[in-house]
Order: structure tokens, then sequence, then C-alpha cells
């Protein structure tokens, strides 16, 4: 009577690696949504903040002329780093703020955040929707 050592088979062990490679392959683009999603937030967290200051610096000055970053006393990129801001359209009555992506938010669908003096929302991405980039 032969003894048989316990063990895994090389067909056994493929078999498993072939299945971890199935579930990766799903997961993965999940997981890079998931991330890019949430550093998201931070591109739309400082174009509120900036909004805000938008808006205080109108009540004191009664336009939007003139507004710098610098005057508001915000940065030239949001808090985390993934996105640079800047104001544009400035007018009597008008602004338009945008969160452009930087380095490892590039990649994200959404493309440049944008938000008015209104409080409209928008993007540049093509393939997406407001819903999704807001």
């Amino acid at each position: 009577m032969k003894y048989r050592h316990p063990g895994f088979t090389l067909i056994e062990l493929m078999i498993v690696i072939v299945i971890v490679a199935i579930l990766a392959s799903i997961a993965y683009p999940s997981y890079t949504a998931y991330v890019e999603r949430g550093k998201r937030s931070d591109g739309q967290s400082a174009l509120l903040d900036l909004s805000n200051r938008m808006d205080h610096y109108f009540s004191e000055n009664r336009s939007y002329i003139g507004a710098t970053l610098a005057q508001l006393g915000v940065k030239e990129t949001s808090p985390e780093g993934y996105y640079n801001l800047s104001i544009s359209n400035l007018s009597g009555n008008t602004y338009t703020a945008s969160a452009e992506p930087l380095s490892a938010q590039s990649s994200d669908n959404c493309g440049t955040l944008t938000l008015n003096q209104l409080g409209q929302r928008g993007f540049t991405g093509a393939s997406v929707t407001l819903a999704e980039c807001w």
C-alpha cells in the first residue's frame, strides 16, 4: 500500500490562479472608479468653498471684478492636491470657477468641474452625466 502525500497538484493550483485572475479583472475597474469618485470630492468641496468666498467678496465689493484666488485666501490647488483651481469669466455679476484634474486624477471621465455664480454645476468630460460627476 502506497502512502499518498497530501498537497495540491499543479492543475489545482493553476485553476485557483485563473479564478483569482478573473475576480481581480472584475474588481480592479470598480476599485479605480471608486478611488476616482473619492478624489473627485476634493475638487467639488474646493469649488464650493471658492464659491462661498466669491459670494462674500461680492457682498463686500458689489462686483466680482478684481477677485483673485490670492485675495480670497484660496490656494491654486485643492486641499488634497488633485485639482488646480481657477476663476474665469469675471464680470460685475458673473464668474465661473473651475477645478482641473491634476496627475493622478487626470484620467477621471468627468474632466474639469465647473461652478458659476448661480450654483450651476458642470463638467467637460464625455460619456458621463452631471449626476455622476456631482
